[in-house]
């Protein structure tokens, strides 16, 4: 009966023992040399007491924390790198908007003859070039690429006559027009004579409507939409 009791004090003891040895840290050892005996983990070699077994090369400077913590202080603790401040994030680049695509126009202006001329004269009047100043101050703002200007008649007289002062009536309003900064590489005249009528000959006001002089201008122009 006293055997019995001894080997179930030992049990216990060994099993408190087995306990506390699974509750003590792994404390690893120097490498590649150590004075603590080793397993092939690298790990000290505790008694179930949890003291460290050494070797019989131990010496104070081999001490380690953990088995020997008042002869080796353990590690300083490196202070934390310091936060570098976040970089300013970079507000977006605003959005141009988009620019007005240039659009193209045509534009006819119709004169009367009769107030841009005397009676068979090609001679511009005062008021024919107050008309015309008008018009191309107009013009700035438009990329220019031609202006046409066309004489016509009523059918009084012959032809031939009525051609030729068509003729002399569209080259007067060109050579105003070129006088007031316009280029003349842009700038052309022609003459219909009776060839185009817009209304009857035979009415005094119609052939009033057909003497005239038609300017006509193409360009392009930037529209804001």
């Amino acid at each position: 009966m006293k055997l019995l009791v001894n080997l179930a004090i030992a049990a216990t003891a060994v099993a408190a023992f087995s306990a506390s040895a699974q509750t003590i840290t792994d404390i690893k050892a120097n490498s590649p040399y150590s004075a603590y005996v080793q397993d092939a983990r690298g790990v000290i070699v505790r008694d179930p007491f949890g003291l460290c077994w050494r070797t019989g090369y131990y010496t104070p400077a081999d001490a380690v924390p953990g088995c020997d913590a008042p002869l080796a202080p353990p590690k300083p603790v490196e202070p934390p790198k310091p936060v570098e401040p976040a970089k300013p994030v970079e507000p977006p680049k605003p959005v141009e908007p988009p620019k007005p695509v240039p659009q193209v126009t045509s534009e006819k202006v119709t004169f009367a003859a009769d107030a841009f001329f005397d009676f068979d004269k090609a001679i511009l009047k005062p008021e024919a070039k107050v008309k015309l100043d008008d018009m191309t101050s107009k013009l700035k703002d438009m990329n220019l690429e031609v202006i046409i200007a066309t004489g016509h008649t009523d059918s009084v007289g012959t032809d031939e006559y009525n051609q030729k002062l068509s003729i002399r009536r569209a080259e007067a309003v060109k050579a105003y027009i070129i006088s007031r900064g316009i280029d003349a590489k842009r700038v052309f005249s022609e003459g219909k004579g009776e060839k185009q009528p817009v209304a009857d000959n035979k009415t005094k006001d119609g052939r009033a409507q057909n003497r005239r002089v038609v300017i006509e201008v193409v360009g392009t122009r930037s529209v804001t939409k």
